[in-house]
């Protein structure tokens, strides 16, 4: 079935657009990977097929580079130069994340191509922004997500501990879900006005814009938040989250267990009563500084959740799992990620797709 913007050509250039580009192709359009001759950043980065490093067994680039094709291109050179130019022609936007400034230095960037395709959309994702003091200024994704904020709220309770960057090249997908929502509102406008623009992503700011609760915290309340282990930052210490089963593996638990809804109380009673674990949890002092605002609802939360956290560690977590998605509490398990491609759920909805890596024999 036909993507919902199929019929649209992409040009990719550069290593910090390939989120973009895979989002957009997956979507429908053709998405050309214009690569140096020294291949994209990407493919020198593991994991490889085998842990055999090659360019062409790179699964981190087959997994970003889905429904795109591919061409090699040196700048640099004439003739190339040429087939860049030839290729803009026919494009419908650009997504160009090199530098700023490479590709006007050589006379084939937004500046240059622009004049003669007035709907051309082009999309430049730079680490700072195509503007301002830091416009030349370099970063990985390691100091993109450190500057933006993000890590000052992941890690642990314990900040003698110093913050946590996750895995995963973060910033990229952050910078990518925006360079592709203000391409879609590119793609809106020129609809009206037939024109095309420079839409210019700062992964920075990106990145600062996606910090959950942080920003406003500190812009309208003057308070920073502080990391919490396994739940979300919060100026003031929320009820542990994170609780270890009875045959050792840990639940993540909503909120430590209490449900948001008054409904949910009660049969969360009945499930402790079967275990004869709801201690004094049926006196309805509680229920009312939870639910009905009378009473300490902060004390009333610790102590709920200290109940849940007993109760926890007598059960196997795969029937705390099921039975309190049952009812709509939610509860999961910390699965180590291999643990994941045991789910039938994925088998369910068909989520893994098996394919060949192109040049290797495995696949």
């Amino acid at each position: 079935m036909p993507g919902p913007l199929a019929g649209l050509t992409a040009l990719e250039i550069g290593d910090r657009g390939e989120v973009a580009g895979k989002l957009l192709a997956d979507a429908g359009v053709e998405v050309i990977r214009v690569e140096p001759p020294g291949g994209a950043r990407t493919r020198h980065t593991g994991p490889f097929v085998g842990d055999r490093p090659d360019p062409d067994a790179s699964l981190g680039y087959a997994y970003l580079n889905t429904n795109k094709r591919g061409v090699t291109l040196s700048l640099t050179e004439a003739e190339d130069a040429d087939r860049w130019r030839a290729l803009v022609a026919r494009a419908d936007l650009v997504i160009d994340s090199t530098d700023p400034g490479v590709l006007d230095a050589l006379d084939l960037g937004y500046e240059a191509l622009a004049e003669g395709a007035p709907r051309l959309l082009w999309c430049a994702i730079t680490p700072f922004g195509l503007t301002g003091p830091r416009r030349d200024w370099t970063t990985s994704d390691l100091v993109s997500m450190a500057l933006g904020g993000p890590p000052m709220s992941t890690g642990y309770s314990d900040h003698d501990l110093p913050p946590i960057r996750a895995d995963g090249e973060h910033s990229f997908w952050v910078a990518g879900e925006y360079a592709v929502a203000g391409i879609v509102a590119g793609l809106l406008q020129r609809t009206l006005t037939g024109q095309g623009q420079l839409i210019d992503v700062s992964i920075h700011e990106a990145v600062a814009c996606t910090t959950e609760g942080a920003f406003e915290s500190w812009e309208y309340r003057q308070r920073i938040n502080q990391r919490q282990t396994g739940r979300h930052s919060a100026p003031d210490p929320t009820p542990p989250s994170q609780f270890l089963s009875g045959d050792g593996h840990y639940m993540q638990i909503l909120g430590g267990g209490v449900p948001r809804r008054k409904h949910l109380y009660p049969l969360l009673l009945e499930w402790l009563d079967e275990h004869d674990a709801a201690q004094d949890l049926h006196d309805p002092i509680y229920s009312r500084a939870l639910y009905d605002g009378e009473g300490d609802a902060a004390a009333a939360n610790r102590h709920v959740g200290e109940v849940i956290r007993d109760f926890v560690a007598t059960q196997p977590a795969e029937a705390l799992y099921r039975r309190g998605q049952s009812m709509h509490l939610p509860w999961g398990i910390v699965r180590w990620p291999e643990e994941n491609l045991d789910d039938p759920h994925w088998d369910d909805r068909e989520f893994f797709v098996e394919g060949p890596v192109p040049g290797s024999p495995d696949p």
